[in-house]
């Protein structure tokens, strides 16, 4: 087995606890900082797939001998990328527009070693709304639970009450595609 240590590359607590959920401990988990804005007419897979690629990147040049794992969450209705929700109007459009339909949330995920090889996989979950009464949204945004959440909502939390449906990895949906990642990692070796 891998004895490079493995990098989180992310500034999400949800990924963490999701890898500790599987027995997966990091040895250093660092945030990435990278400008997370679309390209102009760039699809939802594209996009996600760039984003952790570029967050692997930027961890991996100053951490060169390590395993970087990074990840990128992707809520998308259509073609369009639904925005990380920093104020209340913003989260309340996402969910007025998710209200009743089924969107998708593709999980980017990349694993670049330390002879700078990278893996990757990208994982789409079919997330179905209910119709959302204004009450509900109301009640929702109220919660505090759409801040920094991509589409404006986390389903480990209280949208889960508004989510009757969903098809592929809930791990997904929450932050990072556990079982992508774990196959990732074993397929590089790396120690779980």
């Amino acid at each position: 087995m891998a004895a490079a240590p493995l990098v989180l590359a992310s500034a999400s607590p949800r990924r963490l606890s999701l890898l500790r959920q599987v027995g997966i401990e990091p040895d250093r988990v660092i945030a990435a900082d990278i400008d997370e804005t679309p390209l102009p007419r760039e699809l939802p897979a594209r996009y996600a797939l760039r984003m952790a690629r570029e967050k692997a990147q930027r961890i991996a040049a100053n951490h060169p001998e390590s395993f970087v794992l990074a990840a990128d969450t992707v809520v998308a209705l259509g073609r369009r990328i639904l925005p990380k929700t920093e104020e209340e109007a913003a989260a309340r459009r996402c969910l007025e527009q998710l209200s009743g339909r089924r969107h998708r949330v593709l999980g980017g995920v990349v694993l670049r070693a330390p002879d700078g090889q990278e893996s990757h996989r990208l994982v789409t979950t079919q997330v179905q709304f209910k119709r959302l009464s204004r009450n509900e949204i109301d009640r929702y945004l109220a919660s505090g639970e759409w801040e920094g959440k991509a589409g404006g909502y986390a389903i480990q939390g209280r949208a889960a009450a508004l989510i009757p449906w969903i098809q592929g990895s809930y791990s997904n949906v929450v932050g990072l595609a556990l079982a992508e990642c774990v196959a990732l990692l074993e397929g590089r070796g790396v120690r779980i």
